[in-house]
């Protein structure tokens, strides 16, 4: 019985080591009021230090760029209550308006999770943002009716500065969290300024012009309405019938409306987080509808499926798909993007059409993703690509064991391949290990120096995926 045992040991000690490191709590808070005094501490204060505002163990940690983080661990499962303080009561944060704000809740599960939130004022300091939406954006409805979800949206629209002169038709751009795109006062966590940047081109790089349609979230139904797969956590599964929405309700109304160029070629949908997640859905389920996809720190970890998804539908059409994520972001938003990226590349994808990048500096939060934005749209709104599909050879994936595994793995190509390169990212996106392996015989990788933890395995061919999956490795 000891020896039968034994053989589930690593096992154990693999859930002892993830219940040990990853049963927390990760607060991230992207951004404080402007006219918060500088050098001011942020405290967290809830019913799991007695509501305590100005605790030494709950100051939150400067992430830079205006974000703060804070990890709570020992929790229990249940309702978390919180808020947000200077140091006392007298301190602590206000709505949008500066007035008082309900406690802050967190359903959490006891499994480790991560949310990021926004500190819209101080009771004591006041004040709501100012509107900043420049004169060019218009809310086209407040109340625009979703058949497919049966709900009404405020939606919001960019024009560019000659639309009213011009006689010009434009490409136009879908964005997800419309609230966060051009007006500060109507933000939850900062605005992408959208409006700025693409009025700035439009000056100084005589840049043709892009018609911008922001569809506001709908708060409580974001989540559902971002994924069309169920997390059993955290809910889902309106996706499907929001991306219909966007292709069958919202652009035809726009492209008869307003001076569209409708095509393919000229139409993209963008988003971050899980916005990210449904707006390459959306370019993927509908490639004869979009053409280009922003998809910023996209929230892969939400559903596996959206890796099926892509391989299952495939290529169909010459796209142009942008994924940009953050170093500073934490979890696995790298590793799971530079999955996603993998995957589309085998899904018939070329490289020419895929842009991968991952600035050191980027977290979570809009005014990164607002910092990214131009790059994106210029690389996106250029010529598109007219490459076309390379036929794809079929290789049979590499054998890859044990996993979980804590001293060494094991790797075992298969005919035709003979010759084929390993490599180990961490969650971070570092490249921890990278060895050249042949099919001689099964290969042994050593992984004795790494700290336990999740990593991402992958087996390349001359630039090709043919294997990738998550690596847990334990002491």
């Amino acid at each position: 019985m000891i020896t039968h045992l034994s053989r589930f040991a690593p096992f154990f000690l693999l859930l002892l080591l993830a219940q040990t490191i990853w049963a927390q709590l990760s607060i991230t808070v992207t951004s404080i009021p402007a006219n918060t005094p500088d050098g001011a501490q942020i405290y967290i204060a809830g019913n799991f230090n007695s509501w305590n505002p100005g605790s030494a163990a709950h100051v939150l940690t400067p992430a830079g760029n205006g974000s703060y983080t804070i990890q709570l661990t020992g929790l229990s499962a249940g309702t978390v209550e919180f808020k947000f303080t200077r140091g006392s009561w007298a301190t602590v944060e206000g709505n949008e308006n500066g007035s008082f704000m309900p406690n802050r809740t967190f359903a959490y599960t006891g499994a480790p999770a991560g949310i990021n939130l926004s500190i819209l004022s101080w009771e004591d300091l006041g004040g709501a943002p100012a509107h900043t939406a420049a004169a060019n954006v218009q809310i086209l409805s407040n109340n625009f009716y979703m058949p497919q979800l049966n709900r009404n949206r405020r939606i919001w629209i960019y024009l560019p500065p000659d639309y009213e002169t011009s006689g010009k038709n434009y490409p136009v751009l879908y964005m997800q969290d419309g609230q966060n795109l051009f007006d500060a006062y109507y933000s939850f966590a900062g605005e992408w300024q959208v409006d700025e940047t693409l009025n700035q081109l439009f000056e100084e790089q005589s840049n043709y012009g892009l018609i911008v349609v922001g569809i506001d979230n709908g708060g409580t139904q974001r989540i559902n309405e971002y994924s069309p797969w169920v997390n059993p956590t955290y809910g889902g599964g309106d996706g499907d019938d929001y991306a219909n929405f966007i292709v069958n309700t919202l652009k035809p109304y726009i492209d008869t409306n307003y001076r569209t160029l409708s095509s393919r070629e000229h139409t993209g949908i963008m988003g971050s987080s899980m916005g990210g997640l449904i707006s390459l859905y959306t370019a993927i389920q509908y490639q004869d509808v979009f053409g280009k996809a922003g998809i910023f720190s996209p929230s892969f970890w939400f559903s596996a499926q959206c890796y099926n998804h892509v391989l299952s539908i495939g290529k169909q059409y010459d796209m142009r798909i942008y994924l940009m994520a953050g170093g500073s972001e934490g979890f696995s938003v790298i590793p799971d993007m530079l999955m996603m990226y993998n995957t589309l590349l085998n899904s018939g994808f070329s490289a020419d059409e895929l842009h991968y990048v991952t600035p050191t500096d980027g977290t979570h939060s809009e005014w990164f993703w607002a910092r990214e934005f131009e790059d994106a749209y210029l690389w996106l709104y250029n010529n598109s690509p007219a490459t076309s599909a390379t036929p794809m050879v079929q290789f049979s994936a590499p054998t890859v064991f044990p996993n979980p595994a804590s001293e060494v793995i094991y790797v075992q190509l298969h005919a035709p391949v003979t010759q084929a390169r390993v490599q180990l990212y961490s969650l971070q996106g570092q490249m921890v290990a990278n060895r050249t392996i042949t099919s001689a015989d099964t290969q042994t990788i050593d992984i004795s120096a790494l700290v336990a933890g999740i990593y991402l395995l992958q087996v390349t061919l001359n630039q090709k995926v043919l294997y990738s999956q998550k690596l847990a490795i334990f002491e």
